[in-house]
């Protein structure tokens, strides 16, 4: 939970919100849609939750629909930090890592998160101006360590960023029908299927 004391909420210069203040709550707000999803989800509902007024979050970030932006970007973020650190790893080949990967993705307590990312990307693409924002690097900014990843497993530097692009497609679409259809043995089946055409054979 996040601390109560709002008193001070400008930045130190006294113009504007904090920035840390504003990513501490974007943090709060993440783990708690993480945690209890986003079913019926208000401002004054989550501000609650997160020891905040909504009239702070609105401070903030504007609407709600901003604030969601804000948790849909921060948790994309999370998971590429989480996939730098498996990748990291000692012993773990890219096919192992896109596994580790593909687990945490499709975790049932990350749901809220991924129905999320997929309803603020349709509101951004019916062009809703405060959604807007969330495809601003929804691709590019995936692409870049992904593409890293490839050219450090040995690919060809000219085909890399369309391996990369594939990938990312992939993992959408199957956590779009994990979503949809609940199967969650076809899918890991369909995951597992892709991952050998594209590494090759374990």
């Amino acid at each position: 939970m996040v601390n109560k004391d709002v008193s001070h909420p400008e930045g130190q210069d006294g113009h504007g919100p904090d920035p840390g203040r504003r990513a501490q709550l974007v943090d709060a707000a993440v783990d708690h849609v993480a945690a209890h999803g986003i079913a019926d989800l208000s401002l004054r509902r989550l501000g609650a939750a997160i020891g905040v007024s909504h009239r702070m979050l609105i401070h903030y970030f504007g609407s709600k629909e901003q604030l969601f932006v804000e948790i849909v970007r921060t948790s994309e973020q999370r998971q590429r930090d989480l996939m730098s650190q498996l990748q990291l790893e000692p012993g773990l080949s890219p096919a192992d890592v896109a596994r580790r990967l593909w687990q945490q993705l499709t975790d049932p307590r990350l749901a809220g998160q991924e129905r999320l990312f997929f309803e603020i990307c349709g509101h951004a693409l019916r062009g809703r101006p405060e959604a807007a924002p969330v495809l601003e690097g929804l691709v590019t900014d995936w692409l870049e360590p992904l593409v890293a990843a490839e050219v450090g497993a040995g690919s060809d530097p000219a085909v890399a960023r369309n391996r990369a692009r594939l990938g990312l497609a992939t993992v959408r679409g199957l956590l779009l029908d994990l979503l949809a259809t609940g199967d969650r043995a076809g899918v890991d089946a369909a995951m597992e299927e892709f991952l050998r055409l594209y590494y090759g054979p374990k």
